[in-house]
């Protein structure tokens, strides 16, 4: 039986089972967490602990300390971090999405189950209690140094994965596939730039809109074997518990197994495609009251918003997010809710 949710004495209703997904690489706003911590209330005090813990680990892998610089008067900009050693970016996205995750925790309960895209699942899995935070950070970072050894790019499309094979085929581009299914209209193709800006010369021809993403490596590429292997080796000197809560992967497909391979099917990650839509469907079975990106940007959100529309889909909502009011919204604002009830 469903449990309904109940009211609180700060907002109207208060969801009792929530799922929380995580983010890949494409979404980080360093601006929207630094907006959120000074809001205060939860976001600050788990940035603070979760950052506590990351940033022995940044010592222990000779990076910057990330903590005092994102709660200081001049946190750095996602640009600046970019630039930064190799696992900077990583860990700070990785701790972004925790503390919000955490925040959420302490104003809704845990989440009924977690939802990893990409990258993600690196976070969906410490936030269920898989990994801890610390080898959870180690990861991220094992995740960067073989990244830098990816080369090629990452090209977001605005149509369907359909129509993403056919501009791949269409263009010629043999050595570009099709790494990430958003929704039905948003794919993200991954392969050589040189293949990837025939892609894009044959989106705008067709008027696809084509978005090359910052982010200076391929990944969900099956000629990446060799870097899959090394993350794999990596993942495997961590320890790992039992999932608190069903953790689903949108490249798997489904919610891991208590036999499953940890490390297998993160490194899967560089190899395999991500579908976002089956694992939306099958959390939308365990019929949840709401649905809150654990992240800093609203892709993911609007994703599950696209995918789940009809009258039974649950909320959804990318809290970080906080744009001004306004009347009557436009048709693509953000998911977020203004002064978001922590």
């Amino acid at each position: 039986m469903r449990v309904s949710p109940v009211r609180g004495p700060d907002h109207p209703v208060v969801p009792r089972r929530t799922v929380h997904l995580f983010p890949g690489q494409g979404d980080f706003s360093v601006s929207t967490l630094v907006r959120a911590v000074r809001a205060g209330g939860g976001v600050r005090s788990a940035v603070e602990e979760v950052f506590e813990r990351i940033d022995d680990v940044a010592a222990e892998r000779g990076l910057t300390a990330l903590r005092p610089r994102l709660l200081g008067a001049q946190p750095p900009s996602g640009r600046e971090l970019a630039h930064e050693p190799t696992g900077t970016a990583q860990l700070a996205l990785f701790g972004a999405s925790l503390a919000v995750h955490r925040a959420l925790c302490r104003s809704y309960g845990p989440p009924t189950a977690v939802v990893g895209v990409s990258f993600g699942e690196i976070a969906a899995l410490t936030a269920a209690g898989v990994l801890s935070v610390g080898d959870g950070a180690r990861a991220a970072h094992d995740l960067a140094l073989v990244l830098a050894c990816c080369p090629g790019g990452l090209t977001l499309l605005s149509c369907s994965e359909q129509e993403a094979h056919r501009l791949l085929q269409g263009s010629g581009a043999g050595g570009a596939v099709v790494a990430v299914v958003n929704d039905d209209r948003s794919v993200v193709v991954s392969g050589p730039v040189t293949e990837l800006a025939r892609v894009e010369k044959s989106a705008v021809d067709t008027g696809v809109t084509a978005v090359r993403l910052r982010l200076p490596f391929s990944s969900h590429h099956p000629q990446l074997g060799s870097a899959a292997k090394a993350f794999a080796e990596s993942l495997r000197t961590y320890a790992r518990s039992a999932a608190r809560c069903p953790v689903y992967s949108a490249v798997a497909g489904r919610c891991y197994r208590p036999e499953d391979d940890v490390a297998a099917r993160l490194a899967d990650c560089l190899i395999r495609p991500a579908v976002v839509p089956a694992v939306l469907r099958q959390v939308a079975e365990l019929r949840p009251d709401a649905l809150f990106e654990a992240g800093t940007g609203d892709a993911l959100a609007r994703s599950a918003r696209q995918v789940l529309a009809g009258t039974a889909a649950p909320p959804v909502h990318a809290p970080p997010v906080h744009p001004p009011p306004v009347h009557p919204p436009p048709v693509h604002a953000p998911l977020a809710v203004p002064d978001f009830p922590w």
